[in-house]
């Protein structure tokens, strides 16, 4: 590999290290903030009530916006470039456009609530947990245009090649939805307060500085994007400036985020029939964190470097970012698949203390299930943004189709079978079409670009599988070794749980550098020198 090459996968590193970074302290936060929220709220029927206000924001900003402006605003900034001003105008008018669709939306959407809060509720609540409902969700909804607009000032640093501040900036909404959360339990205001006893002041506290702390998220990027040069100024008119071409992926995304959510409506319905809601809920979240801190941090930074290599017209490297971006979150996401499935209930034992053995059982055979598409889902990932790159976004929806209809299709099975095991068979069905569509993403790719030169990639996922096989033997062996101390209480577990972790995790990474694996090498490195400076 040349020495440029080689520098370009360190910068690509270091960038996904740091958006890593932002994304395990905004996890941390945010897991800090549920339990604060829990202290207020409780788990009853008021809990209900602000949780639904609370998510409607985001369903509709996924819905209207999330995944378009993502595909197109990067594609679209990096192409804008080439532009004599350096794309400022164009940007500008692509701001300007964007958040008065956005502002239009949120108005709508605010002045919607209380028929959203009613379509969202279940028939079981009384009028006067409507009513609390709807009171929140007057002052959540208008999150929908704040998120908005920290995507998109998020779009234009990313597109520029600077990624911190966009996954830094959900700290700070954590952190100031926890200081309303804060002033709510130390002000002596009723916690865990029934319907009936919440007051105009205990609605704001909780559900203003949520709306804020989002709005924070969004203007704390104003500054970084005023160092790299770029002032926002309102342009409008839309006529010939090239805009054409980002409606057509935008309609093409929309279509492909609505039938991902309509996929969700009937997962949602076939579990809610069974008891595996929970497990599922929770087990997803499980999963979606080595994806979010691996996939989505290395592909953002691979993102704007393949959108800069299409419009230049050089498919080669294209072609060898494809291979980059399948390579270096192999080294993390296999072993994570492997001691994924060998720690799941080890771990949740840890993690979900609260809950009994059954509840624990039941969420950790779901995340194996899922687990095991832990890698496709990052190749389907990757796959999608080389085709947002070249502003094809129908390749991608019709993706998404075969993503849902293979997914609804072991739904359908689970309604007809029985709702035993529910959780684990949706897990496996998330897991068989995200294979499916990956896969066929490649062969389409093949098509479009030529040869995809994946002939390292693949052995370097041969090389981590066999390497994090036999890891497992280890930290199984330190499982078995350790069953007295686990059965002896919480203390317990979670030591041996560490133990067979760190076992499996060096076991794993120091095989696959002795199998010449170049990325795990890459990460012990540094370890190795260290520990020879420090040896006599």
């Amino acid at each position: 590999m040349s020495e440029t090459s080689q520098q370009g996968e360190r910068s690509l590193a270091r960038s996904s290290a740091v958006m890593a970074a932002g994304t395990v302290v905004s996890r941390v936060l945010g897991m800090a903030k549920s339990v604060m929220l829990a202290a207020v709220m409780g788990f009853a029927v008021t809990g209900d009530a602000f949780d639904v206000a609370n998510t409607l924001p985001n369903q509709f900003y996924l819905l209207l916006a999330g995944g378009v402006l993502n595909a197109v605003l990067v594609p679209q900034i990096t192409k804008a470039a080439h532009h004599d001003d350096g794309g400022d105008e164009f940007v500008n008018r692509l701001l300007t456009l964007s958040i008065a669709l956005m502002a239009v939306a949120t108005v709508v959407a605010t002045a919607l609530a209380p028929f959203l809060v009613q379509i969202n509720a279940t028939s079981r609540w009384s009028d006067q947990t409507l009513a609390l409902s709807t009171a929140f969700a007057f002052i959540c909804l208008p999150q929908i245009f704040f998120y908005g607009l920290y995507t998109l000032l998020g779009q234009v640093l990313n597109a520029r090649g600077h990624f911190a501040a966009y996954m830094w900036a959900p700290a700070l909404a954590n952190i100031v939805s926890m200081l309303g959360l804060g002033a709510f339990l130390l002000g002596g205001l009723p916690a865990e307060a029934g319907v009936s006893a919440w007051t105009p002041t205990m609605i704001w506290l909780v559900a203003g500085t949520a709306t804020l702390g989002v709005a924070a998220q969004a203007f704390a990027l104003v500054m970084p994007l005023r160092r790299i040069g770029f002032r926002f100024r309102p342009v409008w008119g839309f006529r010939g400036v090239g805009l054409r071409s980002a409606s057509k992926v935008a309609v093409w995304t929309f279509a492909a985020v609505a039938v991902s959510q309509l996929g969700f409506i009937v997962t949602s319905r076939v579990l809610t029939g069974s008891t595996d809601k929970y497990s599922y809920s929770t087990a997803f979240l499980f999963f979606m964190l080595p994806h979010s801190l691996v996939t989505v941090s290395l592909v953002t930074a691979l993102f704007t470097r393949v959108s800069k290599s299409v419009h230049a017209g050089r498919v080669g490297e294209v072609v060898d970012d494809l291979g980059r971006g399948l390579r270096m979150p192999a080294v993390l996401l296999v072993p994570a698949t492997v001691g994924g499935i060998l720690l799941a209930e080890p771990v949740l034992r840890v993690l979900l203390f609260s809950n009994n053995p059954e509840q624990v059982r039941g969420v950790a055979h779901v995340l194996m299930a899922m687990l095991l598409g832990l890698v496709p889902y990052g190749w389907l990932y990757l796959v999608q943004r080389v085709y947002y790159a070249y502003e094809d976004a129908r390749t991608p929806f019709l993706l998404q189709l075969l993503v849902t209809v293979v997914a609804t299709a072991f739904n359908v099975a689970i309604i007809v079978a029985g709702p035993d095991q529910a959780g684990v068979v949706v897990g496996i069905g998330q897991t068989v079409s995200n294979l499916l569509a990956a896969l066929l993403g490649f062969f389409l790719l093949r098509r479009k670009l030529g040869r995809l030169r994946l002939a390292s990639a693949i052995q370097v996922y041969v090389r981590l599988a066999i390497a994090s096989v036999l890891a497992a033997a280890v930290g199984w062996l330190v499982l078995r070794l350790g069953q007295g101390v686990t059965d002896s209480g919480f203390a317990g577990r979670l030591v041996v749980t560490v133990v067979a972790g760190l076992a499996f995790a060096a076991a794993a990474l120091g095989l696959a550098h002795a199998m010449r694996v170049r990325e795990a090498s890459q990460l012990l490195d540094p370890v190795v020198r260290r520990l020879r400076r420090r040896s006599p």
